[in-house]
Formats: C-alpha cells, sequence, structure tokens
C-alpha cells in the first residue's frame, strides 16, 4: 500500500509528536508499504503566520502519486484533503480550545483572536469529522475532541516506543530523573523547589533541552537561589544512551506536565521498570500511572512532590513491586506497534 503521512513541525523544535513520526514511518516501512512523510514548517505566532500555515495545509495537493491512504498527525495537517484520510490525533490547537483565556494559551482574546479561533473551531469540525477515522493518543484528547467538537473518536491508540530494546533496567543509584523538553508547561520548576524540602541524600536530574531560554535561565537562577547546585543537575540535551542509562538508574521518573497529550517520557520509564511521580492534572500521564501500583499520583505543589520522592526513596521493597508493575503496564494497555497499525491500516 502507497501511504503519505501528513504533519507538520516547528523548525529546530524536536518533540514527541516529531519522534512519533518518524516511528510510524519506520514501522509502516518495515511492514513493506511504500511511505512518503508530508512536513510542513509551522509556525503560530504572529496571527498571520497561523493562518499561513492553515492555508498551506488546506491547499496541499495529495494526489500526487496517488496515495491509497493518508494519515494526518495534527493541527493544521488534517486540514489537507484526501478521500481516504485518517486521523492518529496528536493534538488540536490547544490555544483555541481548553488553553484559550489561560496563561497558557497564546490567542488574544480580542476581535482577530476570536475571528481565528471560530475560524479553527468551524475547520476543525469539518475536516475531522470527515475523515474515514479518527484516533488518537490517549483518552485525554479523545476527551477535548468530544468536548469542544461534538466528535467522537474511533478509538485510543497508544503510542508504542520507537526502539523499545534501548531500555533496560539497572540497580537504583541515588537519583530522581526527569526528562523532557525545559518548558513551563513541563513544570520542572516544581520538581526543583520540591528539593527544597527533601531531606534524604538523593538528587534530582533534569535532562532535555530548551525550547524557552528564558525559562531555562529561570531553573538555573532557583538552583542558585535556592544553593541547590549539589542536588540538581540540569543535563541539558542527552543522547539516546545516556537517556537510557539515566533512567535505568534512577530511583524513579517525574513527569510533571499540565493535562499533558500523552508523554513518551512515562512510557520510556515503564521500558525501564520505573515507577513514575506525576501530577493529579497531568491529563494523558495519569491514565497510564496508577497511584501506588506502577507509580505515584500528587497534588502538583512542591511539598507533596517532594513527600512522595521521600516516601519512593525509603519504601524500597514497595518500589521493587511498583518496578515490575511498570513494565507490565506496556502489554497490559496494548501499547504496541502491531496493534496500532492493524488499525490504522485496516
Amino acid at each position: 500500500m502507497k501511504i503519505a503521512i501528513v504533519n507538520v513541525q516547528a523548525p529546530f523544535l524536536r518533540g514527541g509528536a516529531e519522534v512519533l513520526a518518524d516511528s510510524l514511518h519506520t514501522k509502516l516501512v518495515d511492514c513493506g508499504h511504500k511511505v512518503e512523510a508530508i512536513n510542513l514548517p509551522f509556525k503560530w505566532y504572529p496571527e498571520s503566520s497561523l493562518l499561513d500555515g492553515i492555508m498551506a495545509c488546506r491547499l496541499m495537493r495529495l494526489d500526487a502519486g496517488e496515495p491509497d491512504l493518508v494519515i494526518a498527525l495534527k493541527f493544521p495537517a488534517y486540514l489537507a484533503s484526501h478521500p481516504n484520510k485518517k486521523v492518529w490525533l496528536l493534538h488540536q490547537f490547544r490555544q483555541a480550545y481548553d488553553l484559550w483565556r489561560t496563561p497558557l494559551g497564546q490567542l488574544l482574546d480580542n476581535s482577530e483572536g476570536r475571528t481565528i479561533r471560530e475560524l479553527i473551531t468551524h475547520l476543525d469540525k469539518q475536516h475531522l469529522g470527515s475523515a474515514k477515522a479518527v484516533y488518537t493518543i490517549s483518552r485525554n484528547v479523545a476527551q477535548r475532541l468530544r468536548r469542544f467538537n461534538s466528535i467522537e473518536a474511533d478509538g485510543v491508540l497508544y503510542p508504542p516506543l520507537m526502539n523499545p530494546e534501548l531500555y533496560y533496567s539497572a540497580p537504583a543509584a541515588d537519583y530522581f530523573y526527569y526528562p523532557s523538553r525545559l518548558n513551563i508547561s513541563k513544570r520542572q520548576h516544581v520538581a526543583i523547589e520540591a528539593m527544597r524540602h527533601v531531606r534524604s541524600p538523593f538528587r534530582l536530574h533534569i535532562a532535555g533541552s530548551s525550547d524557552d531560554p528564558v525559562y531555562e535561565n529561570q531553573l538555573r537562577q532557583l538552583i542558585h537561589q535556592w544553593g541547590l547546585q549539589h542536588k540538581v543537575k540540569l543535563l541539558g540535551r542527552v543522547s539516546e544512551t545516556e537517556k537510557a542509562k539515566q533512567l535505568a538508574e534512577a530511583v524513579g521518573v517525574l513527569f510533571l506536565p499540565f493535562d499533558e497529550d500523552y508523554g513518551y517520557v512515562t512510557v520510556e520509564a515503564f521500558q525501564s521498570s520505573k515507577p513514575v511521580i506525576t501530577f493529579s492534572d497531568g491529563g494523558g500521564t495519569t491514565e497510564l500511572v496508577e497511584d501506588g501500583r506502577n507509580g505515584r499520583i500528587v497534588e502538583p505543589n512542591a511539598e507533596a512532590l517532594a513527600e512522595v520522592m521521600e516516601w519512593m526513596w525509603t519504601h524500597r521493597e514497595k518500589n521493587r513491586e511498583m518496578q515490575h508493575e511498570a513494565h507490565a503496564t506496556i502489554s497490559r494497555l496494548g501499547i504496541e506497534w502491531p496493534q496500532v497499525l492493524e488499525r490504522l491500516v485496516a
């Protein structure tokens, strides 16, 4: 089968969405399909660039080469038309939906912003509603689609890891690990603040590149301000090999985003047999983490986080039980490529 994967990408930024697109491409090729990845550059600010991106996807011609199937991933890529288009929805343009009128939103609540929001809502309902099938990467994404667009997803397909064999488990060292893009929505600042309240001799390793230099500087200032240089390390972007090693030797893994769509970090941790600590408002992450079984879910504040890190550090036998359950979660929830590809290509 000839399959086109349609996606957009902000230049010089790489996160879970890009990893998912690359993984899907590789796995489809491995199954014998002819696959082309069509990626358009996308910038959502200022509003004129956002509108340009929308128009580019609306005008995209997908008949070249006559693909049998088009799989679109995220806004505005799924606005492209094709008679056999399926959507594996990573996320919509959340600034027009749940982030509207919040500090994390970027559309201004003025005449222009409201007009753009109405346009996005209209186009989403039209093009998602007319797709052959719409799958989401989490129940959280499906719930947003239902809430804001009155569209029922055809199912949830949790994205598997590209190379699960890279991850392994080793005896725990003396640190907790937080691998993710440095972004205020990921709340690394709360993890740093939590280290002010701990008394046990463990450390915190934070890894990831920054898409916001201002926020990265704020994190460094917090570490210096609170005298945490000996307790918190900012590792920057690390290789896949180093990330696997850091995961393998961690006591536990932190992943603290606000209302996350999904989050590969949790699956990487589970593949490494490591329990995950997340916040109760973490969105898709809380679909995977079960409190006390394969990790801990706590209220989103530094004191609560510090307390549960101390608990995980001291309750070693319980931690070993959660390690086993963490690894078992992947097969229990069907986070594996054969199940995903069967639904997308059928």
